[in-house]
């Protein structure tokens, strides 16, 4: 049987007070969505590798957005002055931020927190007796705030802290958030430092490492000087060819070295100039002869690499200067180094004197000077040809420009 009008139950509605904790629920359900949102966006740009500038300021962002704030910072410890140096922050005049400081003793919120490690909630300044309240804070009209370490894997970056003129209380769940937030930065804040101190190491060994290619340079052309010295007239001539010969090669490592400690990058060297350099050495020598350098820009060579190419060059050109030319006669060696491709260059040595002998062979020459170009040559993986003209020879290397696997 179905009930009458008058058995039918009768409709409650909600109070307005049920209405407004409803509200109140949903409201704070969606806010910690948001707040593990925001925690996740975090993570994120701290993996991608984000400025540490642009991560401090995203930490105060979303932390004054997840906690429906109108302010947040993030304070450095300064030890030797012990205090809290304001590095970032939302909601704070332009002036503030790199400027204001707080104290980092106890009796500071912020310095409490950096102290014990523990975080500080004041949801009632006006009536706190724990803690001093800043000054910073007094003049923006701040009324409740909290406070967690950033600490890193040695020591503490500092303090992460939020506040809100607004009334109402921050909560223990909350205080979960803004250390989750400040777990991700201190995690970034201690890979930047790592990533400072392993610069920091780098640059240390590259100025070590110019500094000892500056004094190898000097070494060695103090070495070569004294080599110079012994060529003075009434020297044996065959001995005076061979200690200029050796003057030469060490002239031409030295000017490596002194490349290398001017450069940024100690690990190549631009072979055109390199190249130049040695050549423009090597005319003082050369007496009668001019050495012409062709050499494109821009070719960037592994060190190891570039010494031996300009050996081998040393010692075509010094052969063309001994042997292509008579003695009366004056003559021209020209060099040129181009791209052959786009991983090889090619580095050419000739002359228009009296060519090379007919039984000339490459392979069984027992010269210091050509057995020197066959090591070199081979261990560059580079191949070596020879044309004999009328006039003069003309010796050729193609070699990669980086090392065979």
């Amino acid at each position: 049987m179905s009930p009458t009008p008058e058995e039918k139950s009768p409709v409650v509605e909600p109070s307005p007070d049920a209405i407004t904790a409803s509200g109140a629920h949903s409201h704070a359900v969606r806010l910690r969505v948001r707040q593990q949102e925001i925690l996740a966006e975090l993570g994120v740009l701290a993996l991608q590798g984000a400025s540490f500038a642009e991560l401090l300021n995203q930490t105060a962002r979303l932390t004054a957005e997840g906690l429906g704030a109108e302010f947040c910072k993030v304070m450095e410890y300064l030890p030797g002055e012990n205090e809290l140096l304001v590095r970032a922050g939302v909601g704070w005049d332009a002036e503030v931020i790199g400027t204001a400081r707080v104290g980092a003793d106890l009796a500071s919120p912020a310095g409490f927190a950096l102290r014990t490690g523990k975080p500080v909630i004041s949801n009632h300044l006006e009536n706190e007796e724990r803690f001093r309240t800043p000054e910073l804070l007094v003049r923006y009209g701040i009324r409740r705030a909290m406070n967690v370490i950033l600490q890193g894997d040695s020591a503490p970056f500092g303090v992460l802290e939020v506040d809100a003129r607004s009334e109402g209380d921050f909560s223990e769940q909350d205080i979960a958030f803004l250390q989750g937030a400040a777990n991700i930065l201190g995690m970034a804040i201690e890979r930047e430092r790592h990533e400072r101190r392993l610069n920091a190491a780098v640059e240390r060994h590259q100025l070590l490492l110019k500094e000892i290619h500056h004094r190898v340079k000097n070494s060695l052309q103090l070495v070569a000087s004294m080599l110079s010295l012994q060529t003075a007239d009434g020297a044996d001539p065959e001995l005076k060819g061979h200690l200029q010969e050796a003057s030469n090669r060490i002239q031409t490592i030295a000017r490596a070295h002194e490349r290398l400690y001017r450069n940024d990058d100690i690990t190549v060297l631009d072979i055109g100039d390199y190249m130049r350099d040695v050549c423009g050495d090597l005319v003082l020598s050369a007496s009668r002869c001019a050495v012409e350098v062709t050499a494109a820009d821009g070719i960037r060579l592994a060190t190891d690499r570039a010494i031996p190419m300009a050996l081998i060059a040393t010692e075509l050109i010094t052969n063309a200067a001994k042997y292509a030319y008579a003695a009366h006669e004056n003559g021209t060696v020209r060099v040129v180094l181009e791209r052959h491709g786009d991983d090889h260059i090619t580095l050419s040595v000739s002359d228009d004197g009296a060519g090379l002998p007919p039984d000339f062979d490459l392979q069984n020459s027992r010269g210091l000077g050509m057995r020197i170009v066959r090591a070199f040559a081979s261990q560059l993986g580079g191949k070596l040809e020879i044309n004999n003209g009328e006039p003069g020879a003309r010796f050729t290397l193609v070699l990669p420009i980086k090392a065979p696997v």
